[in-house]
């Protein structure tokens, strides 16, 4: 008889050896890609080297990954899978170290200028999604600037990732299926997820549900105002947020009613959606990346339908406060 093996199980027998493979062979190659990928950004104009740029990262990363993998590793062997103390200090180093690596390679640093209003928990993080590098920077802010420890609505395809896969699941997180015909399942297990949040805990979850872009936006306020033309009013100001998504939000607060809602945005990784966006990005000196964030009392969050309403307002609030960072010659 054929033993079964589960769809982790086939998921990370290849992606572990993909990784191992992929971090040996950035080192083999290094005078290979260098050289290459630097004649190809000269050849093109972009002297900063964007390509280059983004392959240093890859090589930083992908060993970083390693690291994180086989640290899991050791921990797995030591029969210490479930303690929460030690992976949560492990997160922190990962993201901190790759927060490093960003800074090196590309120049991008973070000035997170509200990191306070992150602790105490328990509370809820919503936060806005713009690019690919959101996750790494709420976590870096979270749990190097706020020292507190995260639980994270991340979408399922991210679990091609070895250490998000592997520490992710044994850390308090859940990996949404966005394409899950029966809402009512992963609803719950946002409210099994924010419930018993600690002093030192905050539930993390992106409302947009996917990164922002022009097109997405159209498509999205379409949608609301052939079922809702009174919401999509209250959302046309919108310029660079998506219209955020109310059920997941609402689901972690019904399961934590004593937390607090922070809001969350951000502005230097804009178009950092694509890996086109990233060298474009790349191509010239970046400017700071700046986070900031609002803290709201649960007294003044309503519930029920009316907690759309409060989340749409938030929203556009939020959005304002992106532009004015953004055109900041637009203040005065």
């Amino acid at each position: 008889m054929v033993p079964i093996v589960s769809p982790t199980v086939r998921r990370r027998l290849q992606s572990v050896p993909a990784l191992y493979l992929g971090a040996v062979l950035l080192v083999l190659l290094l005078p290979m890609w260098v050289i290459g990928s630097a004649l190809f950004d000269v050849v093109r104009g972009r002297f900063r080297l964007p390509t280059t740029r983004l392959l240093a990262f890859a090589l930083l990363w992908s060993w970083l990954e390693v690291a994180g993998v086989s640290a899991a590793f050791v921990l797995w062997l030591g029969r210490r899978t479930h303690d929460e103390a030690v992976h949560y200090r492990l997160q922190r180093w990962w993201a901190a170290r790759l927060m490093d690596a960003l800074r090196v390679t590309t120049g991008v640093r973070i000035e997170a200028a509200d990191a306070a209003a992150l602790s105490p928990g328990p509370a809820i993080m919503l936060c806005r999604h713009a690019s690919l590098a959101d996750s790494l920077v709420s976590a870096w802010v979270v749990t190097s600037g706020a020292r507190m420890n995260p639980r994270y609505v991340l979408k399922r395809e991210l679990l091609f990732d070895p250490c998000l896969d592997i520490v992710g699941n044994r850390l308090p997180n859940h990996f949404l299926d966005r394409e899950a015909t029966d809402s009512t399942v992963e609803l719950d297990a946002l409210r099994t997820l924010s419930a018993g949040l600690q002093a030192d805990q905050i539930a993390i979850i992106f409302p947009e549900g996917t990164r922002a872009a022009p097109k997405k936006r159209d498509r999205a306020m379409q949608k609301i105002r052939e079922k809702d033309p009174a919401r999509a009013d209250r959302l046309a100001a919108l310029q660079h947020l998506l219209p955020p998504r109310p059920a997941g939000s609402a689901a972690l607060l019904d399961g934590c009613p004593q937390a607090d809602v922070v809001v969350a945005w951000h502005v230097g990784f804009d178009g950092l959606d694509t890996f086109g966006g990233i060298l474009r990005h790349l191509a010239r000196t970046p400017a700071p990346v700046q986070f900031q964030a609002r803290r709201v009392p649960r007294a003044e969050v309503p519930s029920g339908d009316e907690f759309t309403r409060w989340l749409d307002d938030q929203w556009v609030q939020a959005d304002r406060a992106v532009h004015l960072l953004l055109h900041p010659e637009g203040t005065a």
